[in-house]
């Protein structure tokens, strides 16, 4: 059949449903170098527009699954699963709730990427571990997941190399947030990693991509449809991102967090990022059959923290990827950020914690910028808490504090201090099973 790329964008440019066949053409052609930038461009342009019905959105996501390697298990025929969250800040439960599911014998693939923007990257998380080696190639991978039920590592140049070439694209044409085209370069990665069930972490807030829960909740939906149209199990909670997760941001501070929860060492701060980890890792043995009871299946997944057996799956795991935990870096040059005034926190801007978090080379403003594993920031108060004048809000950590005072500026600007105590928000707003 003759096919002409520009008939298709035309056809999406009026508003018209594009068949299958048609998405799969022009993302295999794309993939191969048979359709230039420019045309690609136009059609991601035209969807931005005029958007993707779910059908539309399934075959896309699909086109690009396959236009790689999809992984699979044959010494692993076990229930597969996986958990992604949309990011935001000391996002950091995948480090727990991974050697939570694998200690109970559940294979945990996790393919997971770097941060940018504002929200922090596992990858990054991981690899302030010296040693720990997250490039292995996809058949090290399987047989990682194979003898240890779980393994993090990069994106392959195997996987998905359509999404890599149009998420380029979508971020030099304005195109990057098209919910459709959002969709189908999370779900195509996810989905090339072999996995029988996906537990969805949507983060809403003013630390999250999507800063209303309406907005949340309908990302949440049109992924949940994505998974369940490709054959999957999932499920998918909103969360909540008005303010930090957890009591540290910034990679080795994170990987310190988790280990101390891990180890059950108590501290107000580690207590949402604790509750978040046993909550998705309960919804995940969930998918993966092994109970049918969500107070059960925390309990489960809670009595795996308590008995040290997440904290002896994530040694083995570091351990074998070459990683030394013992020689996890200390931050240095702490920084105090102090109150101006008394009275009640009543909320953060997280985004612009996560930009002072950038400002000291915890995060990368652009993919070419270099972290400083030990930076990063602690955080003392939460919302609602009371705080007095000169009361500590933040502590900064970092190589250079000649970076200090220009963060200091925009933590004082995160956070806001009132004297009413402001209602509270739950962490979980919503379960969609």
């Amino acid at each position: 059949m003759f096919f002409l790329p520009s008939e298709v964008i035309k056809k999406k440019r009026n508003g018209l449903a594009l068949t299958e066949s048609e998405i799969q053409e022009f993302i295999k052609k794309y993939t191969l170098g048979e359709i230039p930038d420019y045309q690609m461009s136009a059609l991601l342009m035209a969807i931005y527009f005029k958007g993707l019905s779910n059908s539309e959105t399934l075959a896309l996501t699909q086109a690009m699954l396959h236009s790689g390697r999809v992984m699979n298990f044959p010494k692993s025929p076990e229930f597969k699963v996986d958990k992604h969250s949309t990011g935001g800040i000391g996002d950091k439960t995948s480090l727990i709730l991974g050697p939570i599911v694998a200690s109970l014998g559940i294979p945990v693939p996790m393919i997971s990427g770097r941060g940018l923007g504002h929200t922090g990257g596992t990858l990054d998380k991981l690899e302030s571990i010296p040693g720990f080696n997250t490039q292995l190639n996809l058949d090290e991978f399987a047989d990682m997941v194979f003898k240890n039920k779980i393994s993090f590592i990069g994106q392959t140049l195997d996987i998905c190399p359509a999404d890599k070439k149009i998420y380029a694209l979508r971020d030099v044409t304005a195109t990057v947030e098209s919910r459709p085209l959002i969709c189908a370069s999370i779900m195509s990665k996810k989905l090339a990693e072999g996995i029988d069930g996906l537990v969805l972490d949507v983060k809403w807030g003013s630390g999250a991509f999507m800063k209303s829960f309406a907005d949340a909740e309908a990302l949440a939906k049109d992924l949940q449809s994505i998974a369940i149209g490709a054959g999957k199990k999932c499920t998918a909670l909103i969360t909540d991102m008005n303010q930090p997760l957890g009591r540290f941001a910034g990679n080795s501070l994170e990987v310190f967090e988790c280990v101390e929860i891990m180890k059950n060492k108590s501290h107000d701060l580690y207590k949402d990022t604790k509750e978040l980890s046993i909550a998705l890792s309960a919804h995940m043995i969930m998918l993966a059959g092994r109970s049918t009871k969500y107070q059960e299946a925390y309990e489960v997944c809670e009595n795996q923290l308590v008995n040290g057996q997440a904290l002896k799956k994530f040694e083995e795991m570091v351990e074998r990827q070459g990683g030394n935990l013992s020689a996890l870096p200390d931050s240095k040059n702490p920084f105090t950020v102090r109150a101006e005034q008394s009275g009640f926190v009543a909320g953060f801007n997280a985004e612009t914690i996560g930009l002072a978090g950038i400002s000291i080379k915890a995060g990368r403003a652009v993919k070419e910028d270099i972290i400083e594993p030990t930076a990063g920031i602690e955080f003392h108060k939460k919302r609602g808490q009371s705080v007095s004048s000169g009361d500590p809000l933040f502590t900064l950590y970092g190589n250079d504090p000649s970076l200090f005072q220009a963060a200091q500026k925009l933590l004082l600007e995160s956070v806001q201090i009132s004297l009413q105590k402001p209602p509270a928000l739950d962490l979980i707003a919503a379960t969609l099973e």
